[in-house]
This record gives C-alpha cells, structure tokens and sequence, in this order.
C-alpha cells in the first residue's frame, strides 16, 4: 500500500500537458495555449484546465491564475442622501467593504441620490446603469422609478431592492426585512408596554418618512392591524411624514404632544428618531409615553440608554450588505437566487440588551 501511495504522489508531482490535456479533454495545444496565455481559448475551457491542474497538483504561476480571473462584479448600492443615519451607516459599510468583497470577486460602491424623489432616483438608476453590473436600490413606490428597473433589467443589468421593496417590478430580489411583520412587532411591544390603564390615555400616533416607501406602508399596515386586534382601546391619531429629518420630526411630535394631553405611545416606522426622542425629553409626560423606533444607531442607542426610546428594531447594515453581495453573485454564477441566503431576522433592541 505504501508504494502505491507514493507512486500516485510521485505521479502528481510530475504531471505535464499530455496529463492535463487527458484530464481537462482537451487538446496539448489547447493547453499549451492557456499556460502560455496565447488567448484563443474560451473561458469555460480555460476554467476546464485550470481545474485539471489543480487535481493533479500541476503548479501554476500566480500570474497565469490572475490573468484569467475574471474582472470583479460591479455593484452600486444607491441611498437617499439626508439625515437618515441608518442609511449613513449602511452607506460607510458599504465604503469600508473592499477586503471583505474581495474573495467573493466582487466590488460594492455606495451610490447617493435625492431622497422622496422618485424621478431623480429614476434617473439615476438610468445613469448608472452603463457603469455597473448590479444595482440594489432603496425604492419609491412609483410608475418613473417601475419603468427604469423595468429598462435596467432589459439592459441585463441585475436589480435588488433594499428595504423597501417595489411592487410590479422585475427587481431580482428584495434584502430586508418583513416589513409587515416589524410593524406587527412594534405593535405588540408597544401594546403589552402600555397595557390597560386610564382609558382617557390611550392615543397612539404614528412617524413615517414618507408613504411613498412600501416598507414604510407595510409597517403602518402591520401596526394598525395588530392594535386592532389585540389592542381595541388604543386610538391612532393619525401618522406624520417626517421625511427622515430629526429638525421635522421635533416639531411635529412638540406639537403633537400639545394637542394630545391622553398620548402613549410613538411609533416611528422610518429614521430620525432623535428628532422625536427629543421633543419628549422636554415634555413633562415623557416617562409616560411609550416609543418603539427603527434603526440602531449612536444617536438611539443613546436614548435607549436614557430611557427614552423603549425598543429599536433593527437589521445590522452589515447583513443587508452581505446579503445583497450574495445574490449578486448568485445571479452572476447562475444559481437560484436565495441560494446560502438565512432569512434576515428583526433584531430586537432594548436598553438591557445593547450589544
């Protein structure tokens, strides 16, 4: 057994064209042609090859490994500019991910446009089109925005949506969560925080960026359902469309709690809730008006801490990021799109559990 053992090592060490050409089935000119990098050869025959090599330990320079190696899969994340810093922080990640893309040969690059514009965000998804392979986008609801995913995927040019998702669209995928099941959380949190008590005290309201996001849509739809059915003696006031900015969010939950002297509970379905967990830390009532946010972040992170905020939930930027890479490269590779892809979880975030 021995001696076989070292005659297939032996074997190994001294493979040659002929045994690459046998194992690869193709011809020794064929591979003389990809060792000498003479081109001529297509790339699956190529790969053909180089695999041969490999499983006959046949040593390669590193040169002829990288001149084959295709170039890295372009992709653009575009982001609303603003105040958001959730957004900010998925767009840093993004910026700071080049070692970590690289294995999976691919290159990220955060992209900016005008937020709650849908058709400057149509038209730059049409002007980055030519320049990227892959384009994963936070969507506005609208026919502008439907019509240039519409001329992306005509291109060839893969989509995703990230966050909030596009209806009627042939995006390959969405990253992110349910949204319908976090409004539902937030509602149950919210509902099983307050509890039943002075029934005069029992307005609920409502902060969105805008309702021209579906995944800000869906949140509302899950937490007026799940206060409806649980929740009878809960009143929504109504829902105010802040557009992601703290200065505007402060104004209008300052002058919601002049108005509504029975409110709480806040729940804010987009960002900038610091503008909110402001306006209640001046208010006398605050300790007593429960509020569930979204996006984990320094800035609500601190008001956790301080018992302002009383839930975040949460999707870590770096999932959305990972998780975004992957189906790329799923859709470049040929695979099915949710290949090695988990479910992305609602983290859950209270002051006593803050990573």
């Amino acid at each position: 057994m021995s001696g076989d053992t070292n005659s297939k090592t032996s074997f190994r060490r001294r493979a040659n064209i002929s045994d690459l050409a046998r194992d690869a089935g193709v011809s020794t000119a064929t591979v003389d042609r990809v060792l000498n990098r003479r081109g001529g050869v297509r790339l699956p025959t190529v790969h053909r090859v180089l695999g041969a090599a490999d499983r006959l330990g046949y040593l390669l320079p590193p040169e002829i490994l990288s001149s084959y190696r295709p170039e890295p899969m372009r992709l653009a994340f575009v982001l609303p500019v603003g105040a958001n810093r959730y957004l900010e922080l998925l767009a840093e990640t993004i910026g700071r991910s080049k070692e970590e893309m690289t294995p999976q040969n691919v290159e990220c690059r955060a992209e900016l446009v005008a937020g709650f514009n849908p058709k400057a965000l149509a038209d730059r998804l049409r002007e980055l089109a030519p320049h990227y392979d892959g384009v994963a986008f936070m969507a506005l609801e609208h026919p502008l925005v439907r019509e240039a995913v519409a001329a992306l995927h005509a291109e060839g040019v893969f989509v995703l949506t990230l966050i909030s998702d596009l209806s009627n669209s042939p995006r390959a995928a969405f990253v992110g969560m349910d949204n319908r099941s976090a409004g539902r959380t937030a509602g149950l949190l919210l509902g099983r925080f307050i509890g039943a008590g002075d029934p005069s005290a029992n307005k609920v309201a409502m902060f969105a960026g805008s309702l021209s996001y579906r995944g800000h849509e869906e949140r509302e739809m899950g937490f007026r359902h799940i206060l409806a059915e649980n929740f009878p003696w809960l009143e929504v006031i109504g829902l105010r469309e802040g557009h992601d900015d703290p200065a505007s969010n402060y104004r209008q939950a300052k002058a919601l709690m002049e108005q509504h002297a029975g409110l709480v509970g806040i729940y804010n379905v987009g960002g900038a809730s610091e503008g909110i967990a402001r306006a209640l830390g001046e208010a006398p009532r605050s300790r007593h008006v429960v509020f569930i946010g979204h996006g984990l972040t320094a800035e609500t992170r601190a008001h956790l801490v301080d018992g302002t905020i009383d839930a975040i939930l949460n999707v870590a930027p770096e999932t959305v990021m990972r998780s975004a890479a992957r189906i790329f490269c799923n859709l470049r590779d040929n695979r099915a799109v949710a290949s090695g892809i988990d479910p992305i979880p609602i983290g859950i975030f209270m002051r006593e559990n803050l990573p």
